[in-house]
């Protein structure tokens, strides 16, 4: 079918804007034009995405000595046990410790003898020898208990008990009975699984929606029907090159530790928009450096509105101005009637 242009010569084509055209019913129904009511409504949508379990970084222990020695016995031997917090992990004899031990008792029974000396100095300074050697004790990890026991019999103990720093799992251990020791050593490393983390992809275009705070629900195929659901505690600064995502960490309390480090799981996250004016996708055309759209006007005149769209949320743009609530546009057929306009706007510059 040609489509032969007719203008409207009358005052109030003169003052529409440049390209706007008049398009007789007929013409209309052979070029299939459709039209829709513009809208003001909520909009909300789900994010699906992909997401794996891991540990909850800041719920890790590293268990180091901080003096040289030897392990006598270990009480925990197996990577994946459950400890308690408090619960003993080794007994490690260090020459170190040893004569710290004797110092302090040295020093406990000078304080006895000379604590409450007529002179003031020597009174002092026992009890500054006494508190030096306590506070080397509880630099090197012993605890106030063992040394209350320490004052109790009075005896050095040629091995000390090591206790777990938290209640976890053990992901990792190095220490073995009759084996030597260092500080720089890690001998154990507990994870506390009761909360963990779920790494999410989310992304480039969507991450100005997504936010800290946001509920997320996740299902793992091991566990169908079941649905767990935690918050964005935080969102990566970085885009990885290759997939163009961002990664955002969810949050997950873990009764029953069913969460697994390393466990994948499906992600959703309610995305809502809030009560925006939107119009369907098709009928924003998009010239490359501008959008606008056909608005309708009695005595079948359209008119080019140039747009400024927001995101695209299914199958509906967001308009972000150029459009109100209540106006129609067109939503097909609006290749043909742009066809019209430019070539009117053509014909128009060169009458010019």
């Amino acid at each position: 079918m040609t489509l032969v242009p007719k203008y409207a010569e009358d005052q109030s084509m003169a003052t529409m804007p440049m390209g706007t055209v008049t398009i007789s019913p007929e013409r209309q129904v052979l070029a299939g034009v459709r039209t829709a009511v513009v809208e003001r409504k909520s909009l909300v949508r789900d994010v699906r995405t992909t997401a794996q379990i891991v540990a909850d970084e800041t719920r890790i222990a590293h268990v180091h000595v901080k003096v040289a020695g030897y392990v006598d016995k270990v009480y925990v031997d197996f990577v994946g046990q459950l400890v308690k917090k408090g619960q003993p992990l080794f007994t490690l004899y260090s020459p170190d410790l040893v004569s710290t031990q004797e110092e302090y008792l040295i020093a406990k029974r000078g304080n006895a003898t000379l604590g409450n000396a007529p002179f003031q100095e020597i009174a002092d300074g026992s009890k500054s020898l006494l508190e030096s050697a306590r506070q080397r004790l509880k630099l090197w990890d012993i605890s106030d208990d063992q040394i209350k026991e320490l004052d109790a019999t009075g005896k050095v103990r040629k091995d000390l008990t090591f206790y777990s720093p938290i209640t976890g799992f053990v992901t990792d251990r190095k220490v073995f009975p009759q084996t030597s020791v260092t500080p720089d050593t890690e001998l154990y490393t507990v994870s506390d699984l009761s909360t963990v983390w779920a790494d999410a992809d989310i992304y480039e275009y969507e991450v100005p929606f997504v936010h800290l705070g946001q509920r997320v629900s996740l299902n793992l195929s091991y566990y169908p029907g079941k649905t767990y659901t935690g918050d964005i505690s935080y969102i990566y600064p970085t885009v990885d090159p290759q997939t163009r995502t961002v990664k955002v960490r969810i949050e997950l309390p873990n009764p029953g530790f069913a969460l697994k480090p390393q466990m994948f799981a499906d992600a959703r996250l309610h995305v809502d928009y809030g009560t925006k004016i939107v119009v369907p996708q098709e009928a924003v055309l998009n010239s490359g450096t501008e959008q606008h759209v056909f608005v309708v006007h009695d005595g079948g005149v359209f008119e080019p509105r140039k747009v400024t769209i927001g995101p695209m949320v299914d199958g509906n743009a967001v308009i972000l101005s150029g459009l109100k609530a209540g106006e129609t546009i067109v939503v097909s057929g609006d290749f043909l009637i742009d066809s019209e306009s430019g070539l009117k706007s053509a014909m128009g510059g060169m009458s010019h």
